[in-house]
């Protein structure tokens, strides 16, 4: 019966050295198989992280209202680009290798110049983990402003995002200290400044306080009026939608 059985299903015998064959390429056939598999996956896999976490950076999300005292206050010591006493400010959550936030940066000049001395522009550190130079930059845009004044800073924020090509090692690390030196700090003493680490919990900490706000992404900008009303934009939004905001505040 058994036999019967074989005679059926195999009716034809096959030697030894075809089955070995067989299992030849079959096992390369699934050999192939795992491997461009494994293959897809080292590919999409950063693509997919990417993806999720710039949707956050570049979304551009309705506008939403913070509530009172949830974003930190601004002092008198951070990095304030325009007249100190404006009547509206806007606080950027930041990061130097960020894509959107490179996209971002022309448009809060722009602002600047269309506003002049009724807004003012707070830049904060958001350095997101996945950017490998990203916490080194803002370290080192601390120590720019400690040894060179804000002048020194946003000369340094302009050029670095005019320069880097983002999404992470965008701007050589080792070229830090040429750019210190070309917006007029001492090369020395601001490189003593970023090896020792010195900023290094205060960018950190400037992050925690971001998230504490609500911000999860870059770039992430707060608009406050004089009485504290705070509002939030999410990403590299249009200058129109942030010109709505700041002309209604201004009303």
């Amino acid at each position: 019966m058994t036999e019967q059985k074989k005679s059926v299903l195999f009716p034809f015998k096959l030697s030894s050295n075809t089955i070995l064959l067989l299992v030849l390429v079959i096992t390369s056939f699934i050999t192939g198989s795992l491997y461009t598999k494994v293959q897809y996956l080292e590919k999409s896999i950063p693509t997919q992280v990417a993806a999720q976490t710039a949707i956050p950076q570049q979304g551009n999300q309705p506008v939403a209202q913070v509530p009172s005292g949830k974003i930190k206050d601004v002092s008198s010591d951070e990095r304030i680009r325009g007249n100190r006493n404006a009547k509206v400010t806007l606080v950027e959550y930041s990061d130097y290798e960020c894509p959107f936030c490179k996209r971002f940066h022309p448009i809060t000049q722009e602002l600047m110049k269309t506003y002049r001395d009724k807004i003012r522009l707070v830049f904060r550190d958001y350095p997101l983990p996945f950017h490998a130079n990203a916490q080194k930059e803002a370290e080192a845009g601390r120590c720019i402003a400690e040894l060179g004044g804000s002048d020194a800073f946003w000369n340094y924020a302009d050029k670095i995002f005019e320069r880097t090509t983002s999404n992470g090692t965008g701007f050589a690390l080792t070229d830090l200290g040429p750019l210190a030196k070309e917006v007029g700090v001492n090369q020395p003493s601001f490189q003593q400044c970023l090896d020792t680490g010195k900023y290094a919990k205060a960018v950190k900490d400037e992050a925690t306080d971001g998230n504490a706000a609500g911000v999860n992404g870059t770039p992430t900008t707060f608009v406050i009026d004089s009485k504290g009303k705070t509002q939030m934009l999410v990403g590299a939004q249009p200058v129109d939608a942030f010109k709505t905001v700041i002309d209604q505040v201004l009303k």
